[in-house]
Parts: structure tokens; C-alpha cells; sequence
């Protein structure tokens, strides 16, 4: 692959490796996916990549026929180990077909195990170990262990490797290090009788394992050692040194180094991912059949312990991606439905396996239990209404929203796009409840959602969410974020879709930039530029210098100190930073707005509020009349403040603020944005609050009209709306309309949870969620940079 990319260039390759089979390398869908990912990277025309595993197959050749019509140079596929793939034949089976013209495949199979269909193929056969390579692999062992044979010896060794079975290179390798391990202590003639009894690698590992056993001390020791291979041998993808050692309280740390060391040096186990795993499948073949021959009943008794360890381990909570790969797959090879069943529906395992790529293999649990793609997506959806009654605080809803988003990716990458909507709906909301309307992470769910809606062509709320989303990440990250060019690209991709080609190519080109400045950033000379130019800054810091760019320094400090909850002293350097700017820039300074808007956020977590609503005050006096009335820290600054106002019960300070708030998102996207209707919904409740009901009536239809207009009739924020204006009917003495109004958002409601197939009871109303989102968390964002 090296030599073919150095002499051309323009040559396209993807290549996969197969690891032992039933692994993860050997998933056909898993291997499709990758496949489909680098090629995508290679394409603009990017169309949202399912993860059902049939679409998946059927989807790669059509990508691969698009890209080869545009790509300059050749494309060449490498699979090594193709027979090794799980259902090679029959997932495989586009290779065979006709490709395009200038795409080449390469492939790497057993000649006992090659697939018919491949049998055809140009081959080039790699011919067994001649005399000369098993001398030279042979002698480089033992000259590593200063051991030397005599010619007789090299004469018989070479006799020997010439059979099928004798001349392969682990066959030989393997012979070389049993020689080169016993040489110096042993008589090297007994030790080549003994191997010349090995007719084939596993016979031979045999003999391994028994010289290993007998340099062993104790029965202790050899138990130990029998235990540790039989483990391994049952895992999925091999135990950690730290699972071994809690597995078996007795194995010291010096005793299993000795064993680890001894299976590693004879090709028996070696390590991948932190996790020892044998080296080759004739070395699993041998502990089988040396400590399994027994049957099922001694391997189910070790997948018995392994599977009450990592039981345990979620017991504590402690749902690690070690705990998910191994516990479905165990009772996968037990045949335990039931016990498959209650762990697929443990809501972590099933987030842990999705999240790392493992979607082929958690489809195929849920196949092996008897349930489609929609009953999956039903059950999931009744047990995280079940796990959200149990949420108490801000973080437990925290983690509900990732679990929501999950669920819902999940169901959007299979295909079941209206399945998808009420979970990436629902995670949305505790988002914009629990953290922040502009927290990051309200971008990442309004992108998700988006996204459901750009594949089930409904452009339009695709574009609002999108446009939202872009909003949050710049104000958050700056306009030149890696994720603004994330929102950017999709944005001009959904013009594209809809043939609004300029749009889409100025949005392209803004992207670009962004990301062509970010790869710059990475290079090692500037990091080397940044850290010389932040070490200078900090002896500047130490000195006393005013400058803006210390001031800067302080404040992003006291933000980090904020974020790690070290309050005292994220306090001291917001002060210093504050008092510096002052005095450098002026206290009328934009900046000097930054630092007392922090100080504020500050004040507000440690529940001084007397001090956060004076400096909100002053930092809000100072952004009026230096930034534009639309200004997204002018906005941020009239939100927290008026969040504030109302947490203190002033309502009447908080009106005028909550109206500008309405203003300013007018004017920054619009009469008709969803933004412009979630403001509206603020105002309204707070004057619900202040009994200002016939002033909250014309805010609640406006923002029901949006809504309408923006995500259609059936919207859960359409229902939510609903249900406050059936409550301001029935206060006001009309129960016929308050009855209509119901009775319309309970449509919707059961609308929403039918798309899943469970039923879902939402613990928030519009208004509430709307309006308390921020005055429920006071962990504000705070301001790292210039706005």
C-alpha cells in the first residue's frame, strides 16, 4: 500500500484487515460502513449514511460507481483475509459483479477456505517455506538466544519442513523459539525428537504449552495458568491484566508477569486495545482441545464467571464498553434469550455498543431474541420513559438527553425516520431545560434533528434547525469553529438538495476557509509559536503588565477555573482580569462587558444575587450602547438577566427585558423563525404569572402560527402551545374552546407516541420548559473570548 500511494499519487485505496473470525473486523456490515465512510470523504454529493446493514451492501456499489466516474486516478480495494469475513459469500457477493472500469480489487484467502465464487480470480499463490527460508527464520531464533546447531541438526530441521503442515512460517517460527528457549539449558537433540513429533502448529503449541507447565513451580501456578488461557479462550475480545487479577484474587502481579511473559514469547498471547488476546487461532485451537475437551459444560462454566463479573460491574454502574461487549455476546453463545434480552434493553450497553460502530452486531442480538426493527425501537422508547421517572438533577437529566439523542440516531441511521423524531424532540427539550438554549450541546440536538428531517425532505424544518444550530455553535465557539464549518457544510448540502446552488456554494467556500485555517492551526510549529507566546504572557501575568492580551489570559483562566468548580479562584481571576481591562481599555469597553457578564454568571452560582443582577446590569448598560441591537452577547446578556429579574420575583423589571429578547431574535432571523415563537412563549408565561392573561393570549397564537408554519400541524412544540392556550381558555370561562384546544394537542401527542409504538407522557409543558429552562440550571455558559 506504501510503495503503490509513493509512486501514484492519485491512486484511491481502501483497504480493511480481518482480525481472528467473530471479531469486530470480521462484521460485513462494520467493514461496508468504513468502506462507505473513505469514500464519502472523498465526495461532496454526501447523502445521509444508513446503518441498516442490507442498505448498507446495497448502497457501497452505487458509491463506488459515482465516486469512480469523477476520481482522476485508479481506486483499488485490498481485503486481507476475505474468507475469514462472516458470510463472506453472501455479503461479499458485489465484488463479483461487474465493477467500474478503473476500480481493481485485491483479496488475501487460505487456499482450503477460498470461496468458490473467488476460485476464478487471477491468483497469485505464495509458495510454502523452501529449505533455505527455514534455515535462515530458524537460525535468527536461536542466534537471539546465542544457541548453536550443528549441521546435522540444521540437515534434520530442514527434512522435516517439508511437509504442508511443517513449512509454514508460524510452523517454523515456532519451532525456532522452542529450540532457542531450551537450548542453553537442555539437550537440543531430545528437544528436536520431541518436535519432530509435531506434525502440525497446534500439535506443536502443544508442546509449548507442557514446557511452559514445566517450568512452573507449583500446581498453584499451573492452575493459574490453565485458568487465564480458558478465560481468554471463551472472551469475545480477549481480558485486561486488571480483570484477571480481580478474577482471581490469588494470582500476584509478579506471578502473572512471569506467565504473561512466558505465553507472549512463545506466540501464545499477545496484546490489542489493552486486552490479551492469543496470538493466532492454532493457539485458541490448542487450549481448547488441551483444556476443554471436556465439552460445552467446561466452556459454559468459564463463561459463567465471566459473565457474573462484568453482571457485577454493572450492578455498580459502571457500564464500561468492556462490560458491553462481552455481556451480550456471552449470552448470545449461551443461547440465553432472556438474559440477552434484559441486557440489550440495559439502555447503557445498547448507547456504549452504538456509539463505538457495533450497530450490525446489536441488530443481530435483537434478531437473535426475535425482534424487528420496529419492536426494538418500541422497547427502547417504553425504557427510557421508565428510566426518566427515576431522573432527579440536572446531571441524571443530562445523561437522559445523550440516552434520547442515542435512540434516536440510532433509529434515523436504520431508516425509521418518524420513529426517530419524538426521542431527538425529547432530547432537545431537557437540553434547552437542563443546561442552556445555547449550550453546545442544544446545537449538536437540533443538528441531529435536522437531519432526520433533510432525509424525510422536509427542507424547510431541516433549514430552521440548521440555521438555530449555526447561531449556538458561533456564539459559542467564534465564527471560526471546526463545528460552524460542520453546520455551514450541512446547510449548503441541504441547498444543494434543494437546487439553490449559489447559497450552497457561499456557504461551501465559508466552510473551507474555516477548515483550511484549522489545518494550518495544526501544524507543530505553530503549536510551538503558541506555547512560547503563552509562556511569555504568563511571566507577563507573574511581572504585573497591563495589557488587553493579559486581560484576556485572566479571563479565559477564570473560566476554566469555573469550569472544574473551583469558584474562589476562577472569582480571583475574573477580578483581575475585570480590574485590568478597566484600566487598559476603559470601563466602557466591550470586553470589560465580557468580564462583568462572567463575574455575574459567577455571582449566580454561588446564589449572591444581589451582586450577579449589578453586574448583568452594568454589563448589559455597556453592550446596548456599543454593540448592534441584534448582537448575539447583547442578546445573551438580556436573557440571563431577565432570567434572573424573574427568579427574584421582580417581574415587572423582567417585562421590558423579555420583550427585547423578542426584538433582538426578530431581528436577527426574522418575524417567522422558531426562535422569534420559543421568545414569544417566555413573555407569555411570565405574564401568565403576573395575571396578565389577556396579554399572554395574542403572544401564545403568534407563536402557535409560527410553529405551525415552520414544523406542520402535528409538532409536538404545536401541542405544547396548544395545551397553554386550552389553559388561558379555561381560566377566561371558555370551556368549549379550552376543550377543542385539548383535545387538538392530545392528538398530537398520540401522534408522537405512536410514530414509536410506546406511550410517553411528557412531565413539561411548553410554556414551562420554555421559560424555566434557565432560571432551573444555574450553570451558565460563560464567555471565553471576544463575541
Amino acid at each position: 500500500i506504501q510503495l503503490q500511494q509513493k509512486h501514484s499519487p492519485n491512486t484511491l485505496i481502501l483497504y480493511h484487515f480481518v482480525g481472528r473470525p467473530m471479531s469486530t473486523s470480521s462484521e460485513s456490515a462494520l467493514i461496508i460502513k468504513r468502506l462507505t465512510l473513505k469514500l464519502m470523504q472523498h465526495s461532496w454529493l454526501v447523502s445521509p449514511l444508513t446503518l441498516d446493514p442490507v442498505k448498507l451492501l446495497e448502497e457501497f456499489p452505487r458509491w463506488l460507481e459515482k465516486l469512480s466516474a469523477r476520481h482522476q486516478g485508479s481506486i483499488i480495494i485490498i481485503i486481507d483475509s476475505i474468507d475469514q469475513i462472516q458470510q463472506a459469500e453472501k455479503h461479499m457477493k458485489w465484488l463479483i459483479d461487474p465493477l467500474p472500469v478503473n476500480v481493481r480489487v485485491i483479496v488475501s484467502v487460505n487456499v482450503e477456505t477460498c470461496p468458490q465464487a473467488w476460485r476464478l480470480w487471477p491468483t497469485l499463490h505464495l509458495d510454502p517455506l523452501n529449505s533455505k527460508d527455514v534455515k535462515s527464520l530458524i537460525s535468527a531464533e536461536c542466534n537471539s538466544a546465542n544457541v548453536k546447531l550443528t549441521k546435522e541438526q540444521e540437515k534434520k530441521l530442514e527434512r522435516h519442513c517439508r511437509s504442508g503442515t511443517t513449512c509454514n512460517a508460524l510452523y517454523v517460527t515456532l519451532l525456532g523459539k522452542t529450540i532457542a528457549c531450551v537450548g542453553n539449558t537442555g539437550n537440543i537433540d531430545e528437544i528436536l525428537q520431541q518436535c519432530f513429533l509435531c506434525q502440525d502448529t497446534v500439535s506443536l503449541y502443544r508442546l509449548v504449552l507442557k514446557s511452559i507447565q514445566k517450568s512452573l513451580r507449583s500446581d498453584k501456578e499451573k492452575d493459574l495458568l490453565r485458568e487465564i488461557l480458558c478465560v481468554i479462550g471463551v472472551s469475545h475480545n480477549g481480558v485486561s491484566e486488571s480483570e484477571l487479577m480481580e478474577l482471581y484474587p490469588e494470582l500476584s502481579s509478579a506471578m502473572l508477569a512471569s506467565l504473561i511473559h512466558s505465553l507472549h514469547k512463545m506466540c501464545l498471547l499477545t496484546y490489542g486495545c489493552g486486552l490479551l488476546k492469543f496470538q493466532h487461532l492454532q493457539a485458541w485451537e490448542m487450549v481448547r482441545l488441551e483444556y476443554m475437551e471436556e465439552g460445552e459444560s467446561v466452556i459454559s462454566a468459564y463463561r459463567q464467571k465471566l459473565v457474573e463479573y462484568f453482571t457485577m460491574q454493572l450492578r455498580q454502574d459502571r457500564v464500561t464498553w468492556r462490560s458491553a461487549d462481552e455481556l451480550p455476546w456471552l449470552f448470545q453463545q449461551q443461547d440465553d434469550k432472556q438474559k440477552l434480552h434484559k441486557c440489550l434493553l440495559n439502555l447503557f450497553v445498547s448507547q456504549n455498543l452504538y456509539k463505538r460502530g457495533h450497530f450490525a452486531e446489536l441488530l443481530s442480538y435483537w434478531q437473535l431474541v426475535g425482534k424487528d426493527k420496529n419492536s426494538m425501537a418500541a422497547e427502547y422508547f417504553h425504557s427510557l420513559k421508565e428510566y426518566e421517572k427515576s431522573c432527579e438533577g440536572e446531571e441524571s437529566m443530562i445523561c437522559l438527553a445523550d440516552l434520547y439523542e442515542t435512540l434516536g440516531r440510532f433509529l434515523k441511521d436504520l431508516g425509521l425516520l418518524s420513529q426517530a423524531v419524538a426521542p431527538l424532540q425529547r432530547s432537545l427539550e431537557i437540553r434547552e431545560t437542563a443546561l442552556d438554549p445555547d449550550h453546545p450541546r442544544v446545537a449538536q440536538s437540533l443538528h441531529q434533528l435536522a437531519g432526520v428531517y433533510v432525509q424525510w425532505k422536509k427542507f424547510g424544518n431541516a433549514e430552521q434547525l440548521y440555521k438555530q444550530a449555526l447561531e449556538i455553535s458561533e456564539n459559542a465557539y467564534g465564527a471560526e469553529h471546526p463545528w460552524v464549518a460542520r453546520e455551514l457544510d450541512a446547510l449548503a448540502t441541504l441547498y444543494q438538495k434543494q437546487n439553490k446552488y449559489e447559497q450552497a456554494e457561499q456557504l461551501r467556500k465559508k466552510s473551507f476557509k474555516i477548515r483550511q485555517k484549522a489545518a494550518r492551526q495544526k501544524g507543530s510549529l505553530r503549536g510551538f509559536a503558541l506555547l512560547r507566546q503563552r509562556a511569555l504572557q504568563l511571566e507577563e501575568l507573574t511581572l504585573g503588565k497591563d495589557t488587553p492580551d493579559n486581560a484576556r489570559t485572566l479571563n479565559e483562566l477564570g473560566v476554566l477555573y469555573y469550569l472544574q468548580n473551583n469558584l474562589e479562584t476562577a472569582e480571583l481571576f475574573l477580578k483581575r482580569s475585570l480590574e485590568m481591562r478597566e484600566r487598559v481599555l476603559g470601563p466602557k469597553h466591550p470586553d470589560c462587558a465580557q468580564s462583568l457578564n462572567n463575574l455575574a454568571a459567577l455571582y449566580n452560582e454561588k446564589k449572591h444575587y444581589d451582586k450577579a443582577e449589578e453586574l448583568y446590569e452594568k454589563a448589559l448598560d455597556i453592550r446596548k450602547r456599543a454593540l448592534a441591537p441584534d448582537h448575539p452577547s447583547l442578546a445573551y446578556t438580556v436573557k440571563h438577566l431577565a432570567v434572573l429579574y424573574k427568579k427574584l420575583g421582580k417581574l415587572d423589571k423582567a417585562v421590558p427585558l423579555y420583550e427585547l429578547a423578542v426584538e433582538i431574535r426578530q431581528k436577527s432571523f426574522g418575524p417567522k423563525h422558531p426562535s422569534v415563537a420559543t421568545a414569544l412563549v417566555n413573555l407569555a408565561v411570565l405574564y401568565c404569572q403576573m395575571k396578565k392573561q389577556i396579554e399572554a393570549l395574542p403572544l401564545y397564537e403568534r407563536a402557535l402560527r409560527i410553529y405551525e408554519d415552520s414544523f406542520g400541524h402535528m409538532h409536538p412544540r404545536v401541542g405544547e402551545t396548544l395545551k397553554n392556550l386550552a389553559v388561558l381558555s379555561y381560566e377566561g370561562g371558555d370551556f368549549a374552546k379550552a376543550a377543542e384546544l385539548y383535545k387538538r394537542a392530545m392528538e398530537i401527542k398520540e401522534a408522537e407516541t405512536l410514530l414509536i409504538g410506546g406511550k410517553a407522557t411528557s412531565r413539561h409543558s411548553s410554556g414551562d420548559t420554555f421559560s424555566l429552562k434557565s432560571a432551573l440550571s444555574p450553570n451558565v455558559l460563560l464567555e471565553h473570548g471576544q463575541r
